[in-house]
């Protein structure tokens, strides 16, 4: 293990990676991470599979066995067998963690993401088709999605919520996730081993919120671009802690063996160049979450990240900071209801894609 990774991870933070493909997992890379830089899970989304199936080759043996099927049902079973494949790969880290940590995510048909119903439907279809503990749905945190949370975690099936970005939604995903174990155990499911994150989007705020900063111009606005992001992050977590210790609803469920939801930072690649190409996890360390990154930026932790805690006793100086951002005029629930908005179609267009590439791949291989 690097010193940086190691320190990160005593520091109470699960380093998964945001990348899967069926070269990463063949290659011996993914086994490569897990011994060397403290990669405990894996997170995958509809722009991770784009750029997997894209690729000529690594599929095609898959594809000769399914022969002429419809597209759809190829897609369902090149990224279950991946997934499934890799959740066999962290199978012992997650027996060793009592599976909190050795998950693999896959998300839901995006375009579902205002269709509770199917939204639902699909979560368990994933859930049986990968079949394996260590398995989560991810499901995106859209106004639609958060019955759909509650309603696939009441079945007793680990969730991991996508694209939330405000703490407005944050409340509401926390809410959702514990009425979920209610009725999980209302249901008689076991608790113990149901897992659940809360994706909290980092790196894109702050492109957004620095071009407003920027477009403002001012000595006051210049001061505060880079900060908007791990200010927001870290009140997320001061809601965390608060949310979980103050709910009597949640102290009823923990003793029954429920794991709270954990707090994961994602989209922490850096976009500014000017900023660190590990800020979005050295800036917010803190025991209890996840953090998944790509590799590119988990490379750079592990060549020069620093690992220890950076949270605690930052609440403050955080809220300060969306202070100064509401003094300046900036709407941050614009900013972030048009992130939701975006991040939904561009899961969309990377599905798309998807459909495109492997309807391609399928044509291929069968002349």
């Amino acid at each position: 293990m690097t010193e940086a990774t190691q320190r990160t991870s005593d520091s109470g933070v699960s380093i998964w990676l945001d990348d899967l493909s069926r070269s990463r997992i063949e290659s011996g890379s993914l086994q490569d991470l897990i011994a060397n830089k403290n990669v405990v899970g894996v997170t995958t989304n509809p722009s991770i599979f784009q750029k997997a199936l894209s690729q000529v080759g690594p599929y095609d043996e898959q594809l000769k066995e399914l022969g002429k099927v419809d597209v759809e049902t190829a897609i369902r079973e090149l990224t279950t067998t991946d997934v499934r494949n890799a959740t066999d790969i962290f199978r012992e880290i997650a027996e060793k963690t009592d599976f909190v940590d050795g998950r693999v995510s896959i998300e839901v048909d995006p375009r579902l993401a205002h269709d509770t119903e199917n939204t639902e439907k699909q979560a368990v279809e994933l859930w049986e088709k990968v079949n394996r503990p260590n398995a989560m749905i991810k499901i995106p945190a859209t106004l639609e999605g958060l019955p759909a949370i509650t309603a696939t975690l009441a079945k007793g099936i680990s969730v991991n919520v996508t694209l939330i970005f405000s703490l407005e939604r944050y409340e509401q995903v926390i809410d959702a996730f514990i009425e979920g174990i209610a009725q999980a155990d209302a249901n008689g499911h076991d608790l113990k081993h149901i897992g659940s994150v809360a994706s909290f989007f980092v790196s894109r705020v702050d492109t957004a919120v620095d071009k407003q900063l920027e477009e403002i111009g001012t000595d006051e606005a210049k001061a505060i671009e880079g900060k908007a992001a791990i200010a927001n992050a870290r009140i997320a977590y001061e809601l965390f802690e608060n949310k979980f210790a103050n709910d009597p609803r949640w102290a009823a469920l923990e003793a029954k063996g429920a794991k709270k939801q954990r707090p994961l930072w994602a989209s922490t690649g850096t976009k500014n160049p000017n900023y660190s190409d590990c800020v979005y996890v050295d800036e917010l360390v803190a025991p209890f979450v996840v953090n998944t990154m790509p590799e590119k930026t988990l490379n750079a932790l592990a060549d020069h990240g620093n690992g220890a805690p950076t949270i605690p006793g930052t609440y403050a100086e955080s809220h300060a900071v969306m202070d100064k951002l509401a003094e300046l005029g900036i709407d941050f629930k614009a900013v972030t209801d048009k992130l939701e908005a975006d991040g939904v179609a561009a899961f969309i267009k990377s599905w798309d894609s998807v459909i495109a590439d492997v309807q391609s791949g399928i044509d291929r291989v069968n002349g």
